[in-house]
């Protein structure tokens, strides 16, 4: 059977086992399949594939037909690995003999990631080893226990190790997919999947997966205006006397209601978005390191700097010529 069609365009395989959860599944069929050129053609095709092509039970009341065996899996250019209710557990510290003839068919240089539990795929395959990875945190101690050779970050969002990625519970598998059509082809393609789909643009991988902190009362006035106000005014000086004011509370108020909503404080909340804002201008504009600077609110390419190395451990510079993706048209 042909598992893909001839095209130029990234493949992707995602590889699926009994127990699925299909949310995980329609994810990375949602995030790839929404990605287009400024032409608007596809930049991916993806496709199911299973260890034994046909039915593949899922976590919920419905079974899935899978077209595709693992012979799909020589010719993807990114393979995915979604969890499965049976995914950790004693037995999985070593891949059964069916998942590793499938693991011996990817291609050498093919990118490989994770969703949630699918790292124990990853670790038992040693994809793992002496590298960052990310699991859902309830899993982190089992999976801490069977692999203790692979460096588990289990508070974060996703990991990035180049050619082996992983995420963490079942909603940031979102984030990693934006994250690779982002490293793939530019914020400017990224940014129109999420609006297409209506999720965040980003969340940079270092996130906290959760923050315990109580639900702010429904009666509570939202900061959720000043936050927006404050997006469209990024490259002025703002304060928190202003923010507050936006939503006539005392600085006292809002930082307690700004916490509460965000898990974070107004000032670290406005260098997030500062530093996104210069990402982005940095992939789809020719703008120099100053203008950027000016116009996220840094004031100067020093300080964006400082910030930008803090936050990604890079330069503009190299951030540029790392992420500028070959389809983002050019802003002057």
């Amino acid at each position: 059977m042909v598992a893909f069609t001839r095209s130029d365009r990234h493949r992707v395989a995602v590889l699926v086992r009994h127990g699925l959860l299909p949310m995980e599944l329609g994810i990375v069929h949602q995030m790839f399949g929404q990605a287009k050129s400024a032409g608007g053609a596809p930049l991916y095709e993806v496709v199911t594939c299973a260890l034994v092509r046909g039915e593949v039970r899922t976590n919920a009341d419905f079974t899935i037909n899978v077209a595709h065996g693992p012979e799909v899996l020589g010719e993807a250019d990114t393979v995915i690995v979604p969890a499965s209710a049976e995914d950790y557990g004693p037995q999985t510290s070593r891949l059964a003999a069916p998942l590793a003839d499938a693991f011996a068919r990817i291609r050498p240089g093919a990118r490989i990631a994770s969703i949630c539990t699918g790292a124990f795929v990853l670790a038992a395959a040693g994809l793992l080893d002496g590298r960052r990875a990310t699991t859902h945190w309830k899993s982190s101690g089992d999976f801490q226990e069977l692999h203790p050779t692979v460096a588990l970050e289990p508070d974060v969002l996703y990991t990035d190790e180049g050619d082996v990625l992983t995420s963490a519970g079942e909603a940031s598998g979102i984030d990693l997919c934006l994250h690779m059509i982002r490293r793939d082809h530019g914020s400017t393609v990224a940014n129109e999947v999420a609006r297409s789909t209506v999720v965040p643009p980003h969340r940079d991988g270092g996130q906290a997966q959760f923050i315990q902190r109580p639900v702010p009362e429904p009666r509570l006035s939202s900061t959720g205006h000043a936050r927006a106000w404050a997006l469209q005014h990024l490259g002025r000086p703002l304060t928190l006397r202003e923010l507050a004011a936006r939503e006539s509370m005392s600085v006292r108020t809002f930082t307690r209601r700004f916490r509460e909503e965000v898990g974070i404080s107004p000032l670290q909340w406005l260098t997030q978005q500062r530093v996104e804002h210069a990402r982005q201008l940095l992939e789809e504009t020719d703008l120099s390191v100053d203008r950027i600077a000016a116009d996220a609110g840094f004031g100067t390419a020093a300080s964006l700097r400082q910030h930008l190395q803090t936050a990604l451990g890079v330069s503009p510079s190299a951030y540029r010529s790392t992420f500028r993706g070959p389809a983002s048209p050019v802003r002057t």
